[in-house]
């Protein structure tokens, strides 16, 4: 391979780095987005297509990114909703047997920027250190790239998951229980999962209370999603108006939202969660969990009048799961659908059917 163009990456903070152009920035420009970690070992591709990353500039720890090629069964949706990547090293080689093609020929395909050769430990430490922020990363030059990072932005305020969600509903699967699922940024996984036991309506996030409960659902789901829940007014107000008439399950944002919508705070977190290795406690078993998990705001402890904590994050006592029994309301902030992850939670699957199945004998 000929080499590459040189690049440079710049933190808002003016923090730089040095590295070569690779995806699409081989043909040029200029990237901007908010800096974010991820520490999964594999599972890129599905990293690159979950719409939860929307707004968002993803440095992999892991410094080999693109040994196996990508496939078409790990995407996660059929777009691409991040600003970018940053990797150590993206291999010129790639061996899978289930391999389709090249990370490379993915990312020029979909248009998606990365940089390589960048010292990953060491904006991995800085970000930990001084939290997510904004950045630009390109082939400009680097007094280019450090104007383009100065203005930058982050994903505060933003109702990001507008953009990423479905603007028509669609229906997948064909399960007797029937589940409406309120698109925030919906991942693939998540609704193999549904559609395994029921079939499942897919619906904007702009989508109302009374047109949701016309579809007479037995179950009601919120998805994951991009973006500062603080932002998402009208989906919270919606979601308060549906709680307590079906059985309901939120994950991620869908959690954030369900929590706001019971009267809870949310707040940004320093640099977020973004991998598959984090432990957990479930509260009603005392077992530890191993989770995947990817987003950048929390609950506020002891804001949600009436409702339980389930789920604890071992890491930094994060909330990761709220229940409210008496309208059947229930939400975890990490991925049991994992994608890429263990599947240790994949049980609320499970319990969600059940309680669908229980509300349809009464």
């Amino acid at each position: 391979m000929t080499r590459r163009p040189e690049a440079h990456l710049v933190l808002s903070d003016g923090t730089s780095f040095e590295g070569e152009a690779a995806g699409s920035l081989l043909d040029g420009g200029i990237v901007t987005g908010e800096a974010v970690f991820n520490t999964a070992l594999s599972g890129y591709q599905e990293v690159i297509t979950d719409p939860s990353y929307a707004g968002q500039v993803v440095a992999f720890t892991y410094p080999h990114i693109g040994n196996y090629g990508v496939t078409s069964l790990d995407a996660e949706s059929a777009a691409t909703h991040l600003d970018g990547i940053i990797v150590r090293d993206l291999p010129p080689l790639h061996s899978s047997w289930r391999a389709e093609g090249s990370l490379e020929d993915f990312l020029i395909d979909r248009g998606v920027g990365a940089i390589t050769g960048i010292d990953t430990r060491r904006l991995t430490r800085h970000l930990r250190d001084a939290g997510a922020m904004p950045c630009a990363f390109g082939t400009g030059g680097l007094d280019a790239v450090s104007a383009a990072a100065a203005t930058a932005e982050g994903t505060d305020g933003k109702d990001l998951a507008s953009t990423v969600s479905t603007t028509a509903p669609y229906t997948v699967g064909s399960g007797s229980l029937r589940v409406v699922a309120l698109d925030l940024g919906i991942k693939t996984t998540i609704v193999r999962h549904l559609s395994s036991f029921a079939t499942v309506t897919v619906v904007p996030s702009a989508t109302t209370a009374d047109e949701i409960l016309a579809l007479d659902p037995d179950g009601i789901f919120l998805s994951n999603g991009p973006g500062d829940p603080g932002a998402l007014g009208a989906v919270v107000s919606t979601v308060a108006d549906l709680v307590g008439t079906r059985p309901l399950l939120g994950i991620c944002l869908g959690h954030q939202v369900l929590a706001e919508a019971l009267g809870g705070r949310t707040y940004k977190l320093p640099f977020g969660h973004h991998g598959s290795n984090h432990p957990v406690m479930n509260l009603a078993t005392g077992h530890v969990e191993i989770t995947a998990q990817n987003h950048n705001y929390a609950v506020e402890a002891g804001t949600i009048p009436g409702a339980q904590v389930t789920h604890i994050n071992l890491n930094d006592e994060v909330i990761e799961g709220i229940s409210v029994p008496s309208a059947r309301a229930v939400s975890v902030q990490h991925h049991p659908e994992a994608g890429p992850g263990p599947h240790d939670a994949v049980y609320l699957f499970d319990e969600f059917a059940r309680a669908m199945a229980e509300k349809g004998e009464r």
